[in-house]
């Protein structure tokens, strides 16, 4: 959906990027090895959306690091269409809200870290029924078109955190 209204592939990285976790930062450099993009085409979008005053920099050493401006009239409204692009508000209204005793939710994976994936990670904290759990998430996949993987626990003090790719993003609480 976002892709027919954003012409540009780069743009629409670094709204995933900067936008679905608004603690993700990075460079120049970090975003050209990891979009496989050129530098120019990168810097471009940087350099717009900074102007607009959607993202912030500031300089670290020689490094330009930049993060989504969350005080930007339009960063929630943004935030809403790339979790709705990647599918997250379906999870949240038709899995999350019918579980019933869930405590947290956390996205991790790829996602946490602002790169699209064909793969939702999520850390379900609760007393949650597993069996349901598992028709929902079927359910869910067939209508957002990507996987759920998910951890359940009943608990936060059984989290060993350090064990994600990515620092988990708390996607919603009770």
């Amino acid at each position: 959906m976002i892709k027919t209204l954003i012409s540009s592939k780069t743009r629409v990285k670094l709204l995933l990027k900067f936008f679905l976790n608004s603690n993700t930062t990075a460079y120049l450099r970090s975003l050209e090895s990891e979009f496989g993009d050129s530098s120019n085409a990168i810097r471009v979008e940087l350099n717009k959306f900074e102007d607009a005053g959607m993202l912030s920099a500031k300089m670290k050493g020689n490094k330009k690091i930049f993060r989504a401006n969350t005080q930007h009239p339009l960063f929630r409204e943004i935030h809403n269409i790339i979790l709705k692009h990647v599918g997250i508000d379906q999870v949240i209204e038709k899995i999350i809200e019918r579980l019933g005793a869930v405590e947290e939710v956390y996205l991790t994976g790829k996602f946490a870290r602002g790169l699209d994936s064909r793969i939702i990670d999520l850390i379900f904290i609760g007393d949650i029924d597993k069996n349901y759990l598992i028709e929902l998430v079927e359910r869910v996949e067939g209508v957002i078109h990507r996987k759920i993987r998910y951890l359940v626990y009943s608990n936060k003090e059984n989290i060993d955190w350090g064990n994600f790719e990515a620092q988990p993003l708390l996607l919603w609480s009770k």
